[in-house]
C-alpha cells in the first residue's frame, strides 16, 4: 500500500557518518555509537540490532554479505560504496530511495558517484 513505512526503525554501521541520522527522517535512525555500541562489530552488531527491534542497518562494509550469513534475517541491508560524507549528503535522496525499495530482510548495493580525488601539487623538480 503506497505511504506505508515498513522500513522505520534503521541503525547506521559504526562505518557510517553520524550525520546521516537525521536526515533520514522521518524514520527513526540511530548510530551505533549513540547507542553503546561503538565496539560491536558485523555479526555482533547484527544481533543487537535484531534484539532491540531494528528493521534496516546501513553500513559501508563492502564485504558483509560474504562475511555473514544474512539469509533468512528479518534485517535487510543497504550497502554503501562510499562513506564520504560530502558524497552521502549530497546524495542522500539516493539513501532515502533506496530504504523506500527496501523489502523487510532485502539487500542493496547503493552506488554512489565516487568521491572526487583530490591531488596535492607535484613537488618541484630540484635543479
Amino acid at each position: 500500500m503506497p505511504g506505508d513505512m515498513p522500513i522505520s526503525r534503521i541503525l547506521l554501521d559504526n562505518n557510517v557518518p553520524i550525520h546521516l541520522a537525521p536526515l533520514l527522517r522521518p524514520r527513526e535512525a540511530v548510530h551505533a555509537s549513540a547507542v553503546g555500541w561503538a565496539t560491536l562489530i558485523n555479526g555482533y552488531l547484527i544481533k543487537a540490532a535484531l534484539t532491540h527491534g531494528f528493521d534496516a542497518m546501513i553500513t559501508g562494509d563492502q564485504n558483509i554479505e560474504h562475511q555473514q550469513n544474512l539469509s533468512g534475517l528479518p534485517l535487510a541491508f543497504i550497502v554503501l560504496t562510499t562513506t564520504h560524507w560530502p558524497t552521502l549528503r549530497t546524495n542522500v535522496a539516493l539513501v532515502l530511495d533506496a530504504i523506500e525499495a527496501l523489502e523487510p530482510g532485502g539487500y542493496s548495493l547503493l552506488a554512489l558517484p565516487r568521491p572526487p580525488r583530490r591531488r596535492g601539487p607535484y613537488p618541484r623538480p630540484e635543479c
